[in-house]
């Protein structure tokens, strides 16, 4: 092909895709839909050129568009590893968890079903062998995600909701295509009845070593990013070729899926790079793959359009019965899974609840697109594969991708209005109210001192003061704040506007640095949570994310348990020093809050609300000094490390700034300039890595701080620290239950205990303990222990109580007066004590 006319193609081709995105705007179609129609009409106008006797002039032209090299090949070697690792560098993986289960729900049991589904139904209504069917289940199981999420952004829909359609669509790409390859070798062979059992067999090895090579591939790309620290542009060129090295590597060497591949190593990088790379050039690096998906979306649809025409060139009327039977088979089976699993596993509490609502916009929303095109296209290029199957193959998985882009992708905008997902909440409605009239308020107070400074003339003043001033008075008739809306739900409102503000407020010192990146993703996905939480529960939601934020998760209670019983100190070690710098991020975020309280929220909700909100404030803040008072006595010295590291931060900021100011006024010239920036970023790079945490000895040194061991010997207290279990628990943890046998007893390293006993209630602080009573009573539990903060326990046994109550005099003494509290005889109490031991 000649080199003037290819370049002339494509560079028409990118003209198309500029042209098309506004053109969808203007239309209000999906961008995909326009970009597949574009591509259609493209292909039949060359076929009619080439074909018509009216002119042979475009015919060169006609005849390079229609020997482009397009093989399936180049859209899954080239197209396809651009676009999922793009997907996973923008997705937000810690909001995702909170939905995990419906989206691995829809990304690989939904694809198994629509894959088996299809499959035996055109098995049984058609003449095609059986691998051959599941060979079209598999191709038309995968959902394209460019149109739906365009959509539902352009209309504002609920973000869970466009988080579910990712994150489905990420990984149901990886299931088909993983599928797709399993059938796709049985027709090769000649396999007329495979048995799925066995084919599904081999999934989890084709998943597992696709995992398993992303990850170490982009383990190997960051170690050669932190070498190339000071080059950006080397470190963006190691990201473009992380993603194909991985996928051929999974493919070619190692027999893996090559899409899991590129996923996981889209996962390592986003969740390590943060932390790796300085926050600009990460960055800088998500805009160029924002640029090169862009355009690959966009080619890979134009480019498999183009093939339609000559697709459906053969089709028979039969063809169209079989088409329907897949849209019937396809549409039945993701129906199933949206309205039968994932209720029932709601109703079982093994998965949050996903709204009707959005379980039909998903269901309307699973388009078909460039993926499914290009595996009919690998099936139509193998020469391995029978005619007959070859034709029947492209026109199904032509067929039904067009149904899709016509039917629901032209539909999708009204359904979802239809649905109501376009709207806003009552309460968003009549926050934005709220905000318009304040927000005219004080711009005409503005405008007015402007108008003033310019010296305008006074007609015209009036003239506009008076038109704004009518714009002011209907804003505040249609919503008067007070009077329109309940106190709860302008608390409510409240909150969110506070979980904003403090989302904001990340964002501007992660800018300035003063929090690492590493740790933003993690702040900013607890904003985010305190912000949904209060748009579906209100002030209780916000309560229950906060907590949620400083509580220990069941991945630190893991490590705990490998710490304690394997002696594998390092996990624990880890996410201890991630927990410490996790709640001075958020204590430092706190501090700046109150400010956004009295000078904005007072003035739109007023004063009692500012007032709760404050309230609400403040018990966050005494959580999160109450979670860190309590790693500062289990882990002396390791705070004011953290805590130097944050002034040294700073200092770096504000050194910077200074030079930046003194550049601008012609101080100092850009070669001194660039050299101090080159020394500020030196020291910087130095600051980003954490303290190393040591854990090892602490247990000694939080048992010597506790009065109760005072009198024990260095060779004592290394005894009891081997004996004592460490035991971290939540706000609300249930810690000893009545009617149970008493074995241990619990000394409070940190944080609060409420115990009740018939009718009584008390609480016990730091350095006390209880349930002693139980064991040297040798009798059932008769008391109730609830933590009421998050607080660190340690755990003894009852036979070392007991010894350990011989030797330490302190702790006779302290189990003396809590009997005479209870009004229990102390020296029954060790008589018991006596015989037991």
């Amino acid at each position: 092909m000649d080199i003037v006319i290819l370049t002339t193609i494509i560079a028409a081709l990118f003209l198309v895709i500029g042209l098309a995105e506004p053109l969808a705007t203007r239309l209000r179609l999906p961008y995909s839909v326009i970009l597949a129609g574009l591509g259609i009409m493209i292909g039949v106008a060359a076929s009619f050129f080439l074909r018509t006797e009216l002119t042979d002039a475009l015919n060169p032209v006609a005849e390079a568009i229609l020997a482009l090299p397009i093989r399936s090949n180049v859209f899954l070697y080239v197209f396809l590893p651009t676009l999922l690792f793009q997907v996973t560098l923008g997705m937000n993986l810690r909001r995702m968890l909170d939905d995990w289960v419906p989206i691995l729900v829809l990304a690989v049991v939904a694809v198994v079903v629509a894959t088996l589904s299809v499959g035996y139904a055109l098995a049984w209504t058609g003449a095609l062998p059986l691998a051959a069917c599941l060979l079209v289940g598999a191709i038309v199981s995968t959902t394209d995600p460019s149109a739906v999420v365009s959509i539902f952004r352009s209309l504002s829909a609920p973000r869970r909701l466009t988080r579910i359609i990712e994150g489905e669509s990420l990984l149901n790409d990886a299931a088909a295509i993983a599928l797709f390859g399993l059938f796709m070798g049985f027709v090769m062979l000649g396999v007329p009845d495979p048995n799925p059992v066995d084919a599904l067999a081999r999934f989890p090895l084709l998943m597992a070593g696709g995992a398993l090579t992303g990850w170490l591939a982009a383990r190997a790309a960051l170690w050669l990013m932190a070498l190339f620290a000071a080059w950006e542009r080397a470190q963006i060129s190691i990201s473009v070729a992380l993603p194909y090295l991985a996928y051929i590597v999974a493919e070619q060497s190692i027999g893996a899926s090559g899409v899991i591949a590129v996923v996981s190593a889209g996962l390592t990088l986003n969740l390590a790079a943060p932390g790796r790379l300085r926050p600009q050039a990460w960055a800088n690096m998500r805009e160029v793959w924002d640029l090169l998906a862009h355009w690959a979306g966009a080619l890979i649809f134009i480019l498999a359009a183009l093939l339609i025409p000559r697709l459906l060139e053969k089709v028979r009327m039969e063809d169209i019965g079989l088409v329907a039977v897949v849209i019937l088979a396809a549409a039945g089976a993701r129906a199933v899974i949206l309205f039968g699993l994932l209720p029932l596993l709601t109703a079982l509490r093994l998965s949050p609840a996903v709204e009707r609502p959005y379980r039909v916009a998903i269901l309307w929303g699973g388009l078909r697109g460039a993926v499914t095109l290009a595996l009919a296209l690998a099936v139509t290029e193998s020469f391995r594969v029978p005619d007959g199957i070859q034709r029947v193959v492209g026109i199904l998985a032509t067929g039904f991708t067009l149904f899709t882009l016509v039917v629901q992708g032209t539909t999708l905008r009204a359904m979802i209005c239809r649905l109501g997902l376009d709207r806003l909440s009552p309460i968003d409605e009549a926050l934005s109210r709220q905000v318009v009239a304040v927000a005219l308020q004080t711009v005409r107070e503005d405008l007015g001192r402007t108008t003033g400074n310019y010296e305008l003339s006074h007609d015209i003043v009036r003239a506009e003061a008076k038109r704004f001033g009518d714009r002011l008075d209907q804003a505040v008739k249609h919503a008067d704040a007070r009077a329109e809306i309940l106190e709860r739900d302008r608390v409510t409102l409240g909150l969110i506007a506070l979980a904003g503000h403090e989302r904001d407020t990340i964002l501007a010192r992660v800018r300035e640095r003063t929090i690492s990146a590493r740790m933003a993703e993690q702040v900013i996905t607890d904003a985010e949570r305190l912000i949904e939480a209060s748009r579906t529960a209100g002030r209780s939601g916000y309560q229950r994310a906060a907590r949620q934020s400083i509580a220990y998760g069941r991945v630190f209670r893991a490590a705990v348990v490998l710490n304690n019983r394997l002696g594998l100190s390092a996990p624990l070690a880890h996410l201890t020093a991630v927990r410490f710098e996790h709640l001075l991020s958020q204590r430092l975020i706190l501090r700046d809050l109150g400010a956004f309280i009295d000078r904005r929220i007072r003035r739109i909700h007023g004063r009692r609300v500012a007032e709760l909100l404050r309230d609400l404030l403040a018990r966050r803040i005494e959580g999160v000094e109450s979670a860190l008072d309590g790693l500062r006595l289990q882990y002396p010295g390791y705070a004011e490390k953290l805590e130097r590291r944050f002034i040294r931060r700073t200092a770096l900021r504000l050194e910077e700034r200074e030079y930046v100011t003194m550049r601008e006024d012609g101080l100092i010239g850009a070669e001194v300039h660039t050299s101090l920036m080159a020394d500020i970023a030196r020291r910087r790079a130095a600051t980003e890595a954490r303290p190393r945490l040591d854990i090892a000895p602490q247990r000694t040194e939080l048992i010597r701080q506790l009065p109760l061991f005072s009198d024990l010997d260095e060779a004592g207290l290394r005894r009891l620290s081997r004996a004592l279990a460490t035991r971290y628990v939540n706000p609300g943890d249930l810690l000893m239950r009545k009617d149970t046998q008493a074995n241990s007893v619990f000394f409070i390293a940190s944080g609060a205990v409420e115990v009740e006993r018939a009718g009584e209630t008390w609480r016990l602080g730091r350095g006390e303990m209880f349930g002693q009573m139980g064991v040297l009573m040798r009798k059932t539990r008769v008391a109730e222990a609830r933590a009421i903060a998050p607080s660190t326990l340690l755990v003894l046994d009852e036979a070392r109580f007991r010894r350990l109550l011989q030797r330490s005099a302190a702790l006779r003494e302290a189990v003396r007066q809590s009997a005479g509290k209870r009004g229990i005889d102390p020296e029954a109490l060790f008589s018991g004590a006596r015989q037991g031991a």
